[in-house]
């Protein structure tokens, strides 16, 4: 084959010469059957190859490392959503409007909270103003009032010792007297009970328990002073306090917090104390008995 010689100068030539850094850029496809040359290859982010336009995809090259791109991506986006410091509010976090008659959710998405300076309670836009939650009738919450007076102790054994007062001398003078003892008229007076208490009519006739339920005075307000009632007897003390409260119309603000200044407690006259919100009502509490619902009177306690 005769060596090819060059155009005489000054004669035209018919080819461009190929300019070596041209062959710098781009790269030659990597999947094994193609050698195509390219001058704008695609980098597989999970094998890190190049290859032409018809190779790009992991299933068209077959990569060995199929799917560790789109994991460590989803990982990434996983260890972003952990590390941020204050998560979105939803329903399952958010907190009621403190105004009694209120129920609007707070602290979401749709709805702020607002907290009032003057009795350190969070409220709705509608009650954020200290006029329409009538703030100057509240009591402060104990966290507010143990910066201003004596400290959460000291208040609970005051509540105590007001307790220790109701055992002893004015439980005599306050409290109603227990019902006569003897069988027969306990049976008058239950039978008497029964004809005139009120209930939820879905508790069964076999699961009531009938209680004469009064609001002491000098502790709470009650639209109505007393009343007689029947509750489910596998009812906790909690629920039936519950149920007791809405009854006679008396404010119970024990699910909202707050100290023991404004607590709702069960006294239980035939008893003689206070019962705990766990107890069963069926273990505590006998058909005829009567409990009366008071307010501030401390932590329940084994001396008392």
């Amino acid at each position: 084959m005769a060596a090819s010689t060059p155009n005489p100068p000054g004669e035209p030539q018919t080819f461009t010469a190929i300019d070596k850094e041209m062959l710098n850029i781009g790269g030659t496809c990597q999947y094994l059957t193609c050698d195509s040359y390219d001058f704008l290859p695609f980098r597989c982010e999970s094998c890190h190859g190049r290859f032409c336009q018809d190779h790009r995809t992991e299933a068209a090259h077959k990569c060995a490392h199929a799917g560790e791109w789109a994991a460590k991506r989803l990982q990434q986006q996983a260890d972003r959503t952990a590390s941020s410091s204050s998560p979105k509010p939803t329903i399952l976090t958010a907190s009621q409007c403190s105004h009694p008659q209120c129920k609007t959710l707070i602290d979401t998405l749709n709805s702020v909270g607002v907290a009032c300076s003057t009795c350190n309670r969070k409220y709705c836009l509608k009650h954020r103003i200290p006029e329409d939650h009538d703030c100057k009738n509240i009591i402060l919450v104990a966290a507010r009032q143990s910066l201003r007076g004596p400290s959460q102790a000291d208040k609970a054994k005051s509540a105590l010792s007001r307790l220790k007062l109701w055992g002893k001398e004015k439980q005599a003078a306050v409290l109603p007297k227990p019902k006569p003892s003897t069988a027969a008229t306990r049976a008058v007076a239950l039978n008497q009970l029964k004809r005139t208490a009120k209930g939820d009519d879905k508790v069964p006739l076999e699961k009531r328990i009938y209680l004469h339920v009064e609001a002491e005075a000098n502790t709470t307000t009650s639209k109505l002073p007393k009343g007689a009632f029947w509750y489910n007897k596998a009812w906790s003390v909690g629920r039936l306090l519950d149920d007791a409260a809405k009854g006679l119309q008396v404010q119970n603000v024990n699910n909202r917090g707050g100290g023991e200044e404004e607590r709702l407690r069960v006294f239980h006259v035939e008893g003689g104390r206070l019962l705990e919100f766990g107890e069963k009502a069926e273990d505590v509490l006998a058909q005829g008995n009567t409990i009366v619902l008071l307010r501030g009177v401390g932590p329940i306690s084994a001396d008392t």
